[in-house]
């Protein structure tokens, strides 16, 4: 349910808000879309940050279910994962920015509306910067916690191929015009991975059997 819930909070907040009011290179353009929909903008950046709370929700929750497959490695990729997201969660204050900088307030008047608006739009590129730099993370993240699914026999070999393969895509992000230029693919690779896998604990679920079996040793 929290993997569902930071697909769909994600989706809202960037692709139905973020990147309709955001337009690339127009500093102009994007105040004057963020002040026409000044509520939308205020209420995707709540989505935002109920996005990194399920996602937090999940990593500590998947940490728990792949424990029993290799408690080290699940706790370092549970980490990296935390790391991202609280990565994720301070670049969102740089999202929100554009709201105080435009707001009209008269300490603002010893800039130029044009300075303004610039200032905006580089707070409105920190922030995707620092998404990228989140995205690195559970890159890694997904990487370790699908060899994990690999090799716990719980779940199913080919969600923790999927999950490699997309975690290899948001390691690009490392070097961030990489990542930049490679995002649609990759992401469309980690929704149908992320999707399988919802469908799979939801309709099937984890084999109980096979999963005492391995947490047995780890909880003694």
């Amino acid at each position: 349910m929290f993997s569902l819930l930071t697909i769909l909070t994600g989706i809202f907040a960037q692709g139905f808000v973020s990147n309709r009011l955001v337009v690339n290179g127009d500093a102009a353009a994007t105040a004057a879309n963020i002040l026409a929909h000044r509520t939308l903008f205020q209420w995707s950046y709540t989505v935002f940050i109920i996005e990194m709370a399920c996602n937090i929700a999940m990593t500590v929750l998947f940490y728990e279910l792949l424990k029993p497959a290799g408690r080290s490695v699940s706790l370092l990729a549970a980490s990296l994962g935390i790391a991202g997201c609280i990565i994720k969660s301070f670049s969102r204050f740089f999202y929100i920015m554009p709201l105080f900088i435009l707001g009209g307030a008269p300490y603002l008047n010893v800039f130029s509306p044009g300075q303004l608006q610039a200032l905006a739009l580089v707070s409105l590129k920190i922030n995707d910067r620092g998404a990228g730099m989140a995205l690195a993370f559970f890159g890694f993240y997904a990487v370790l916690s699908g060899y994990l699914i690999i090799k716990s026999t719980f779940l199913p070999r080919i969600l923790g191929a999927w999950s490699v393969l997309g975690g290899l895509g948001w390691l690009s992000f490392v070097y961030p015009p990489l990542g930049s230029r490679l995002f649609n693919y990759v992401a469309v690779i980690a929704l149908l991975g992320a999707m399988a896998m919802i469908f799979w604990l939801l309709a099937v679920g984890v084999n109980e059997k096979r999963w005492m079996e391995k947490a047995r040793p780890v909880l003694s």
